[in-house]
């Protein structure tokens, strides 16, 4: 049974995609659910960033996500959020104590929908100390990943 879950809503670029099937690996992390209209494998674009995680990742395709995290809580995951909101905790600060974590993250522009948000048991952020306020979803996400796993 997987424990560390990364759980994709709405990324649109396959490129993000495949980077992040790619450190999902490296990261030791388990399983990778594709959800919303993210891209699957195979495809081209994917494969091309990914160099064939896919082949031994575990991963599937979730349309409906809140059914999903509703079903990964009764099995006792611990869900969190990737997301800038005003009662995100710092990643580097956010201890684990062993759980089932599914990390959710979201669309490139419009973030995590406000719908799988209050399925999060908590948010974490990563503080940005420059000029722009986000990182790439794909960079966003191997932070976390590693900083989880």
């Amino acid at each position: 049974m997987s424990h560390k879950i990364i759980i994709l809503e709405n990324i649109r670029s396959l490129h993000n995609v495949g980077s992040i099937l790619r450190t999902a690996d490296g990261a030791g992390f388990d399983k990778v659910i594709l959800g919303g209209y993210t891209g699957c494998p195979p495809d081209r674009r994917i494969e091309k960033v990914s160099l064939g995680a896919e082949n031994f990742l575990d991963w599937e395709k979730q349309e409906d996500l809140e059914a999903y995290l509703k079903t990964i809580k009764k099995e006792g995951y611990k869900i969190l959020g990737l997301e800038q909101t005003s009662l995100s905790q710092d990643l580097f600060s956010y201890e684990t104590q062993d759980e089932k974590i599914g990390l959710v993250v979201g669309n490139e522009v419009d973030g995590i929908t406000p719908e799988i948000l209050q399925m999060c048991d908590t948010c974490l952020e990563i503080p940005m100390h420059g000029e722009k306020g986000s990182l790439n979803v794909s960079i966003a996400t191997g932070i976390a990943m590693y900083k989880l796993a």
